[in-house]
């Protein structure tokens, strides 16, 4: 009662408070304004008052600015009396947020936020509150979102409402790469850019950075552009060692470290957590004659203390860093199984004096090293792929690739004995990190491998990523950035990362094209049940009337390249696989196979490759072989995946269509950059769906000897190579002739390119065609069939069905499962199979046959099988006579949901 009561003092002794208004980084009105907004700080409220929280009002009075609306912040309510509106920033536990809220129940747990109209000393007013300064650096930047792009900026304002919400996700990470001194350091030393790009993050919500230093090679052979590489030198001098970079100045590594400490401190202004990720430690590089640089002064003996003390004087010299990722398989250029080593870096981080998290990425990952960063006493996180060196669907697949599987032995290579060996299921996805009662945290890395170049923007995929990053208790995820690995591996070229050849088409910041992405993103990783309004009032500022199609071009051409991820993975690799500009897999492979699909399962033709998750997906060759033996197969094949890019390109291509009639929409440069990419993607869509096609035809030719097979396969393979010429002659005016992601033909040039391998192989189609195959008299009838199946329109059977998972387990006891199926007579099941597996992706999939109880089909998952230290995912898998086989959950038709079910254990 007695602290109820100071707090009611305290309250109205703010409410009757008059003052001065005192101004955080705005000062004065601005002239020619129309209605003043106040945005009122009271200095006693540790949330409203804290840096961040200042530092977004002043944003948000800056953004009212800029729409011609005088703007001040306040820190009295007497101070706000001229306003004819009040922007009130609390925390939601201070006396001003708990009268504003009359009753609405406050903002709780972190980062949450609420926003509120009210009325204040009776004048309009609208409470931004939260639980935490982020929370209010959220609310506040949200508001000047609104004002930024909605026409009527004061009525937006007092209308301002939304109901509480809070975060999906633990972290929100992006991350950005220095890779190249030719293309980097511009940025990098460009104030304006990082401000610009910081807030851009920040009212997107993503509540952490990581800067990645030394991800520009592999493995240490090879080297040319090196900057940043083994970053400390270029960094700090530090006392006791005489270690340096040749050719760099003492001025120049003292304006680097200026640069970083200038950057975290910006990081820290917005509430964003700054993570440095140093991917390299060797200090020497492997047959590497042409480095731009070389390291002085460090041998075997020194080169472990020499880090640790480096890093704890990087800490010391920039504390608002909060973590660091490192990298700590063979290819950080330190041997696996150094464990000794590990333990010396992270005491650099041990005697810092504050909490920095240990990240430790996951490829090659063991219990020795875990514990190793675990005995510093810092928190610590792994941080496995999401979808390999890709992006996929917004799920986690079901399971690895067969090559991925563990070897139960060692690897030939010191330098990589885990994670070529007996931990090689560690190297694309979250392999064994799922164990009940872990000391880690677990953060998702998307790898910059599927799409680099093109802007994405699906509001339903990103959705479903919001929903599954924090899969069975992981923490998030972190995006490897649009442009991450631009000019790579010593590829740097001058005149700009976006690699426009038109440059009126060059936004001012590079990451300025992709705004919409980075919306997206953030915003749904928050929140998947984001407002649409969130996005659409973007759309509407940039495009006008043709906000709508656009959004609709953009969400489907978006599903394009990781769908053929998902389903279609020549390599794991990003080095190796690069399908927004693809560098053609044969169908028909001739005397040699090309070095570039190293890890496509033998023999290496496109019919063989493996899909990214080979537990609901079939391949080119297995499908084949299924349609000629009229065999139903429960997973999804390379037919329905054609019929999937179809739709998604014919929608895509009618959108922007429609929004390039709109004349103003179609001169603007935005526009004009949007549409290019959305053409080329329906392009991509539209050959590969082609293509897989014309594979699975051409595999039917050769199990049967059909003609009909091999001439529709050919007539499909040209289809999807006119799609390609398309889309390449689209983006001649558009892309530079080479875009650089790395020094060999793979990784740069432009889809021009890339035709003559897809006319060779036409050409050798061609010529079977002249020579075909002795026909298999006995397989002409199931040949026909197959050849129909493959050009026509596949078809699953629609069941409705039910089932709602257990809400825990426990281990050692059986778990039952049950799936109510609505469906009777001829239509329901004669079969239904549970398919179920532990989190673990070094296991394979269980399956048990369910049994009919006369109101669901049931079975258990037996006591010796929960009783282990991980979840359990299941799905089912049901049957009608030998016909049709199909999934449950299995996909909506966006793609964008889970397509099995998890539970944990209790």
């Amino acid at each position: 009662m007695q602290a109820d009561r100071v707090s009611q003092l305290r309250r109205r002794d703010f409410l009757k408070h008059a003052g001065l208004a005192t101004s955080f980084g705005i000062t004065g009105i601005a002239s020619g304004a129309g209605s003043q907004v106040a945005i009122l700080i009271d200095p006693s409220d540790a949330v409203a008052a804290s840096r961040p929280g200042k530092w977004a009002a002043s944003e948000l009075a800056s953004t009212l600015q800029t729409r011609s609306v005088s703007a001040a912040v306040v820190d009295s309510a007497a101070a706000a009396d001229s306003a004819s509106l009040v922007v009130v920033a609390a925390g939601a536990r201070s006396a001003m947020a708990r009268d504003l809220l009359r009753g609405t129940a406050a903002p709780a747990g972190a980062e949450a936020f609420a926003l509120k109209p009210a009325a204040l000393r009776s004048k309009p007013a609208v409470l931004a509150c939260a639980s935490d300064a982020r929370g209010l650096v959220y609310a506040l930047l949200e508001l000047a979102d609104r004002a930024r792009y909605e026409p009527d900026v004061v009525s937006v304002l007092k209308t301002a409402s939304a109901a509480n919400e809070h975060p999906a996700n633990e972290l929100r990470s992006n991350s950005r790469a220095f890779v190249t001194e030719v293309e980097d350091k511009a940025w990098y030393y460009d104030k304006d850019f990082w401000r610009a790009y910081l807030t851009t993050l920040a009212t997107n919500r993503f509540n952490r950075f990581n800067f990645a230093l030394g991800m520009g090679y592999d493995f240490p052979r090879g080297v040319t552009g090196d900057y940043f590489h083994f970053p400390y030198p270029y960094l700090v001098d530090v006392p006791g060692y005489h270690v340096r970079v040749v050719p760099l100045s003492a001025a120049e590594r003292e304006r680097n470290m200026e640069m970083l400490r200038f950057i975290t401190d910006e990081t820290a202004a917005r509430g964003i957590e700054f993570q440095l990720g140093i991917w390299t430690h060797a200090y020497a590089w492997t047959d590497s004659p042409h480095s731009d640089h070389h390291v002085e002064g460090l041998d075997a003996k020194s080169h472990p203390n020499y880090c640790r003390d480096a890093l704890h004087m990087v800490l010391q010299n920039c504390p608002a860093i909060t973590g660091v990722t490192f990298r700590v398989h063979g290819e950080s250029g330190i041997p696996e199984g150094s464990y000794d080593f590990w333990a010396t870096v992270f005491q650099g981080i041990a005697r810092s004096g504050r909490r920095i998290e240990i990240d430790m990425h996951a490829k090659g990952i063991d219990d020795k090293i875990i514990n190793v960063a675990l005995a510093t006493g810092m928190p610590v996180k792994i941080s496995p792929k999401y979808w390999a060196e890709h992006m996929g669907l917004g799920y986690h697949q079901a399971a690895i690739r067969e090559l991925e599987m563990p070897p139960r032995g060692g690897a030939s290579n010191s330098f990589f004995a885990l994670s070529e060996g007996a931990r090689k299921f560690m190297r694309y996805g979250y392999g064994d990190l799922y164990k009940k009662d872990r000391k880690y945290g677990i953060l998702y890395r998307m790898w910059p491998g599927t799409q680099r170049v093109l802007l994405w923007g699906d509001p339903a995929m990103a959705a479903a990523y919001g929903r599954t990053a924090h899969f069975c208790g992981a923490s998030g995820v972190e995006l490897c950035e649009p442009l991450f690995f631009k000019g790579r591996k010593g590829s740097g070229l001058p005149g700009g990362r976006t690699a426009y050849a038109d440059e009126s088409l060059q936004p001012k910041f590079d990451f300025e094209k992709y705004l919409y992405s980075y919306r997206l993103w953030g915003r749904m990783l928050y929140s998947p049940k984001a407002d649409p309004e969130s996005w659409r009032r973007y759309l509407r500022t940039e495009f006008g009337q043709a906000a709508a199609p656009v959004e609709t071009a953009l969400a489907n051409c978006s599903r394009v390249l990781p769908t053929i991820t998902t389903t279609h993975l020549v390599s794991a690799s990003n080095n190796s696989y690069w399908p927004e500009i693809y560098t053609s897999m044969p169908i028909i492979v001739g005397k040699t196979t090309p070095v570039l699909f190293h890890d496509t399962p033998e023999p290496r033709r496109f019919g063989t490759v493996s899909p990214l998750d080979p537990e609901l997906f079939s391949t080119i060759e297995e499908h084949a072989g299924d349609l000629l033996k009229s065999q139903a197969n429960r997973k999804y094949s390379p037919i329905e995946v054609a019929a999937w890019l179809e739709r998604f390109t014919g929608t895509s291509a009618q959108a922007i269509r429609a929004a390039g009639a709109q004349a103003k929409a179609a001169h603007s440069a935005p526009f004009r950059r949007l549409a290019a990419d959305v053409d080329i993607q329906n392009g991509l869509g539209q050959f590969f769906a082609a293509k897989f096609r014309a594979g699975v035809l051409y595999a039917i030719y050769q199990q049967s000897g059909d003609r009909a097979a091999l001439e529709q396969a050919l007539a499909h393979y040209k289809k999807a190579r006119a799609a390609f010429q398309q889309l390449a002659d689209r983006a001649k005016p558009v892309y530079r002739a080479d875009i650089t992601y790395g020094p060999v033909a793979d990784q740069r040039g432009h889809w021009l390119d890339r035709l003559p391998a897809i006319d060779a192989d036409v050409a050798a189609m061609e010529a079977e065609l002249a020579h075909p195959a002795q026909p298999q008299p006995a397989m002409a009838a199931p040949a026909k069939k197959a050849v129909q199946a493959a050009i026509g329109m596949p078809h699953r059977p629609s069941v409705k069905c039910s089932h709602t998972p257990a809400a825990s387990f426990r281990p050692n006891e059986p778990l039952k499962i049950e799936l109510a199926v609505m469906t009777t007579g001829k239509e329901k099941p004669s079969a239904v199979e549970l398919h179920y597996r532990r989190v673990d992706e070094s296991e394979r999939w269980q399956s048990a046959d369910m049994e009919w109880n006369g109101k669901s089909y049931e079975t258990s998952i037996r006591g010796e099988y929960t009783n282990s230290a991980y979840p359990l995912q299941y799905y089912f898998e049901l049957r009608r006579d030998e016909d049709s086989a199909w999934m449950f959950p299995g996909f909506a038709p966006d793609l964008s949901n889970q397509p099995y079910f998890a539970v944990r254990q209790a």
